[in-house]
């Protein structure tokens, strides 16, 4: 399984950003290659997303929701991957670092999307941050 490291300081406390990121159906509105996400019920949830050329469709549940310092997910379907963002205090605010895992049944797929994923999870993750701190500074709770 491979897997990505990404951090990025948001300019708020950890319960507000827990709060934000907690609401996984509203994810497509932070990240411009999620299509789209379909709550499934019991903490379970269907993504839509484009990327590196191609769709991609898997479902996930919520393991763990431990606020405000963890949240984390496995799929249940599609594309296997699990992911987790802790969040901690810094002087700065709030340091969200995402962690995430995968694994694609073909080699060759693999190395391909490998090479693309480093560079595509930072841009992603760090989209979805921004948006989330533009919906703090805008009063979203």
């Amino acid at each position: 399984m491979a897997t990505i490291e990404h951090s990025e300081i948001v300019n708020a406390p950890p319960e507000r950003v827990f709060a934000l990121l907690r609401r996984v159906e509203e994810f497509a509105d932070y990240s411009d290659l999620i299509e789209r996400i379909e709550p499934l019920g019991e903490q379970r949830y269907r993504w839509y997303v484009h990327a590196v050329k191609m769709d991609w469709t898997f479902d996930v549940a919520v393991v763990e929701a431990r606020s405000p310092h963890t949240l984390a997910w496995e799929s249940l379907s599609g594309v296997k991957n699990q992911g987790r963002y802790y969040l901690e205090r810094v002087p700065e605010g709030t340091r969200v670092t995402l962690t995430l895992s995968y694994e694609i049944g073909s080699r060759l797929m693999e190395k391909a999307v490998n090479r693309a994923a480093t560079p595509l999870v930072g841009k992603v993750s760090r989209q979805i941050l921004e948006r989330v701190e533009a919906r703090l500074r805008a009063g979203d709770r």
